[in-house]
């Protein structure tokens, strides 16, 4: 069973939660052992803020990098088939070519860091060409932050969408990604995703041969 992804309970938990979501997204919540939960929330919400309360920064990169390696060490002891690629700097790139589309196209997700007013955590789900037959691709993203009058993040090449709960919330432009507005990945050097996969849906070379022969 697949439930709907989360939103973020504070101003200072997309981390946690987008994380969560990935694992949500990626399994059945029958697979999902304890420790998966209990070691995302452990790890997370690290940094503190200039009058010293821990988590009111959010969640390091540092983190997240740690998480990663975490989850790939999980998944070999076979306890729920999790595995994880950390990028940053000029790698983190929405290009057609780059190593996040490549991840969506076989199945996997991502967790994006972004800048709306500040540094924020997304979950990446999918991607499709624009809809408007424009040659460019939009990406399925649920963002954690709760838009109770979907204005507050909104913009050109930004789509809110209500009737995809376990997979997205918004529709966002490749554009935006690059640009100076909401949802940019901002310069190479503060660049950063995590790529998770669920091995028993990941679409490999062998998988694609085995599904077209």
């Amino acid at each position: 069973m697949k439930i709907p992804l989360h939103y973020q309970m504070s101003e200072y938990d997309c981390g946690p939660t987008t994380m969560l979501n990935a694992i949500s997204y990626l399994f059945e919540v029958e697979e999902i052992p304890p420790e998966v939960i209990r070691n995302i929330m452990l790890y997370s919400l690290d940094c503190y803020n200039d009058e010293g309360r821990l988590g009111e920064m959010g969640t390091s990169r540092s983190a997240m990098m740690f998480l990663c390696s975490w989850l790939n060490g999980f998944g070999r002891l076979d306890r729920i088939p999790v595995s994880g690629q950390y990028l940053s700097g000029k790698m983190v790139t929405m290009s057609p070519e780059g190593r996040i589309v490549h991840a969506l196209r076989c199945h996997g997700v991502v967790v994006l860091r972004v800048i709306i007013d500040v540094w924020h955590y997304i979950l990446v789900t999918g991607v499709e060409e624009d809809p408007a037959g424009k040659g460019d691709l939009v990406f399925q993203v649920f963002d954690p932050y709760y838009d109770a009058d979907s204005k507050e993040f909104s913009g050109p090449g930004i789509e809110f969408v209500e009737d995809h709960p376990k997979e997205y919330n918004k529709r966002i432009a490749r554009s935006c990604f690059s640009g100076n507005g909401l949802y940019t990945l901002g310069e190479d050097e503060e660049r950063e995703a995590v790529l998770l996969y669920n091995g028993k849906t990941e679409l490999t070379e062998e998988k694609t041969i085995e599904y077209y022969i």
